[in-house]
């Protein structure tokens, strides 16, 4: 017999069937009953709230409704194993509870030789849960505090660069275009995964992630602006938590701002890609971004800085760069307008769409050193293919 403990919640209509489940239950040292009734509402709330072990559901005189309420609790509660019981046995009424959800059934009144051997597969699928709950990927956050640096094109072409199974999730939530990088046209979106916050369970998710290739799945913003004072960080912190259970890889794309949403995101991320230009403004933002980044605790290590647009014609080096934020530079992304433009324009990922560029390339170079967790150093030179300095434009030759 194995030990795992289990929570239990009851429900049934008839006081006599629930107090010879009760005194079944007592039996068993690893059961502990934390409520039960006759109202099948408060029952269901009961469960969403705790979520218990296993749910025991009586099908009495209205079994109908106990049917009903299987479906509910196997939806919406599907790490808690529902369990059915009845006095009559006929096998439509015990199929008819399974197809409704139903792990287990228990004939009434109980026999001690069933429910051992019950409880036992319900105590291994408990710790199976518990298991799959330990498997995290692993979160990196593209951001940046000014706008127009880019977060939003590297936060796509890294997304569809990561060799493992990825989902992109656009957290500007008034202001967010990433199905536009994609070239998608999404139902819904992250307001929809909030509103079922509690509940979100593999399933749901599948539902509500809108798919672009094997490995990329994205999660819109919301399109009108009305879900959006609706969402709380906590419902977030929710949600990138599931996402971290059932993605190798969560990429996200937050606003430029501190607020409490953003912070939630960053607080939690693996990794934060600290994009900037090389400009006076971008270069500023990215100092306050850092020292922030250090007020709040994040460790260094936390922390990869790409540089978006880069040319030799800017006045600032990168070793002037590194030496002002004291932070290494893991990539710089030449300035190539329009192969930018055209990849957003066709609705396709430019690590995809234009693989050999030297974009492409740089970014491929940072989604390895995330799968990798490789930390730059400073003084470091970003290494580049060798076509970077075999095909340099003309521009820069005459230097």
């Amino acid at each position: 017999m194995t030990t795992q403990s289990l929570s239990i919640v009851v429900l049934s209509t008839d006081l006599d069937n629930f107090n010879e489940i009760r005194a079944a239950l007592s039996t068993d040292s690893r059961v502990k009953l934390l409520s039960g009734g006759n109202d099948v509402e408060q029952l269901r709330e009961e469960v969403v709230r705790i979520k218990p072990s296993a749910a025991i559901i009586s099908l009495g005189a209205n079994a109908d409704q106990a049917i009903k309420l299987i479906e509910r609790l196997s939806t919406e509660c599907p790490k808690t194993a529902v369990i059915s019981a009845a006095q009559e046995t006929s096998a439509d009424l015990i199929l008819q509870s399974l197809r409704a959800g139903a792990r287990e059934f228990l004939r009434l009144p109980i026999d001690a030789g069933e429910l051992g051997p019950v409880l036992d597969r319900i105590s291994e699928f408990c710790a199976g849960q518990i298991q799959a709950a330990k498997k995290t990927g692993r979160m990196a956050a593209v951001f940046s505090c000014k706008g127009g640096c880019g977060t939003s094109f590297l936060a796509t072409n890294l997304a569809a660069s990561l060799p493992a199974r990825t989902v992109l999730v656009d957290l500007n939530f008034e202001a967010g275009d990433l199905p536009q990088f994609l070239g998608l046209r999404t139902k819904y979106s992250i307001a929809d995964m909030v509103a079922r916050h509690g509940n979100l369970d593999d399933r749901l998710i599948s539902v509500f992630v809108t798919p672009y290739s094997t490995n990329l799945d994205l999660i819109a913003a919301p399109k009108e602006v009305d879900p959006v004072d609706k969402i709380e960080p906590e419902h977030v912190f929710e949600v990138l938590q599931r996402l971290r259970e059932c993605y190798d890889f969560v990429v996200l794309d937050p606003p430029h701002t501190f607020d409490p949403i953003t912070l939630t995101a960053l607080d939690q991320s693996d990794h934060i890609v600290l994009v900037l230009t090389l400009d006076l403004p971008a270069i500023r933002s990215a100092q306050r971004a850092l020292q922030i980044f250090e007020r709040v605790g994040y460790p260094r290590a936390k922390v990869r800085l790409v540089v978006n647009r880069w040319s030799k014609q800017i006045d600032f080096g990168l070793e002037q760069v590194e030496k002002t934020l004291g932070e290494p530079v893991l990539a710089t992304l030449p300035s190539d307008y329009q192969t930018v433009v055209d990849s957003i324009n066709i609705g396709a990922p430019l690590v995809k769409s234009n693989s050999r560029s030297k974009i492409a390339r740089e970014i491929e170079r940072v989604a390895q050193a995330l799968s990798e967790g490789v930390s730059p150093k400073i003084g470091a030179k970003p290494k580049r293919p060798w076509s970077f300095f075999l095909k340099r434009p003309a521009a820069e030759k005459k230097e």
